[in-house]
């Protein structure tokens, strides 16, 4: 079996309010291309395919034109639901669009359902939500590493020493991640163990968004564009995986096409509008940290005069004090914490016990209901 292992679409999502539904379309272009030059058996895509639960008109036709070309190529294609996707939005009419060689697997009852796709059975994983499959699953508790247990030995159970191929959304451990992915963390822990994973020929992970090899046969694609200023340095594409009879065989990164590159430049103003080694970023998304002791006037009009396509701005004085930069503030926080933060702010006291346990609770109750939309 040779395969396409992609994720991470966000079809729909935008980038500091600019739309990104042309690159993505590229994408597309280059996904089906790809497809057809390498004579692939099957794309599989591991979740978030859309970048929010109710997507965009035009986000869903995109979707539907790729599945509908890579279909017409004959080529199979398995995805799984992420957690940005509405599980039941994005798996309506699955077993009547599976004769079509699509397969939507957002179930959690089916991950012991294989594919059968060149003599390997391929499993889809959809995000799970912990609190959703703890009791019909009856997991010892409620975390991500229960849950992915409990899908993986069903897996297999099916697989039977089958060469065997799993989609899964997940933060494996040790993965890097990007300021743009949703926290999915569940009680404190939402990190599972590459380990959860032993006995399949290769899985292809979805939600971090940078390439990354987590063991040899355990794999992240990345999204297939940018979405945040921390994948500047990425390079991003799918991994063409071949899987034998005795396993995978070969991998390979195919690099997709980039429409328009990020950067980011720091200094006072007047030095970068003035620096001609800035020249070769003039037509990328930037991100530009201002240095200056007192804030430019203008600022952001007098960057677009010669950087056009300046799209996020921030104020760091030389000398000031780092820990007032929102970004390094919040980065690594997760919802509860920043919520938290906030109630301590406003209200000049950190929230009780009592409230703390009910802001939890009420971000777990948000999560879990997205969940099962």
């Amino acid at each position: 079996m040779r395969f396409l292992h992609t994720s991470d679409w966000h079809l729909g999502r935008s980038f500091h309010r600019e739309s990104m539904l042309g690159a993505q379309a590229a994408f597309v272009d280059h996904l089906v291309g790809t497809a057809r030059a390498e004579r692939v058996d099957a794309v599989l895509v591991s979740g978030d395919v859309y970048d929010r639960a109710l997507p965009p008109v035009d986000a869903v036709e995109l979707c539907n034109e790729a599945l509908r070309r890579l279909a017409a190529l004959g080529v199979r294609v398995v995805v799984i639901s992420g957690n940005h996707d509405s599980a039941a939005r994005l798996g309506f009419g699955a077993d009547l669009i599976d004769a079509a060689g699509v397969h939507l697997r957002s179930d959690p009852a089916r991950v012991g359902e294989p594919v059968e796709i060149g003599g390997v059975a391929v499993f889809g994983i959809p995000y799970l939500e912990p609190e959703v499959v703890r009791h019909a699953w009856e997991l010892p508790e409620r975390s991500h590493t229960a849950a992915l247990t409990g899908a993986m030995d069903r897996v297999r159970a099916a697989a039977a020493g089958r060469p065997s191929v799993v989609l899964a959304h997940a933060f494996v451990t040790g993965g890097e991640a990007s300021d743009s992915e949703r926290d999915i963390t569940v009680g404190g822990v939402a990190h599972v163990p590459a380990s959860v994973f032993d006995g399949v020929s290769y899985t292809a992970l979805g939600h971090l968004h940078g390439r990354q090899r987590m063991t040899e046969t355990v794999r992240y694609s990345g999204s297939p564009l940018a979405y945040s200023f921390s994948e500047t340095d990425h390079v991003k594409g799918s991994w063409l995986v071949e899987v034998g009879p005795g396993g995978m065989t070969s991998a390979e990164f195919v690099e997709a096409p980039v429409p328009r590159p990020l950067a980011r430049l720091r200094g006072e103003l007047a030095d970068l509008l003035a620096d001609e080694r800035h020249a070769a970023v003039e037509d990328h998304w930037l991100q530009v940290t201002l240095t200056d002791p007192v804030r430019p006037k203008a600022a952001m009009d007098r960057l677009r005069e010669r950087f056009p396509r300046t799209v996020a701005l921030s104020f760091e004085p030389a000398g000031g004090d780092p820990g007032r930069s929102w970004t390094r503030r919040l980065r690594d926080r997760s919802d509860p914490d920043v919520a938290l933060d906030f109630v301590r702010e406003v209200r000049g006291e950190p929230a009780d016990e009592a409230e703390e346990d009910l802001l939890r609770a009420a971000f777990e109750a948000c999560r879990v209901k997205e969940a099962v939309r």
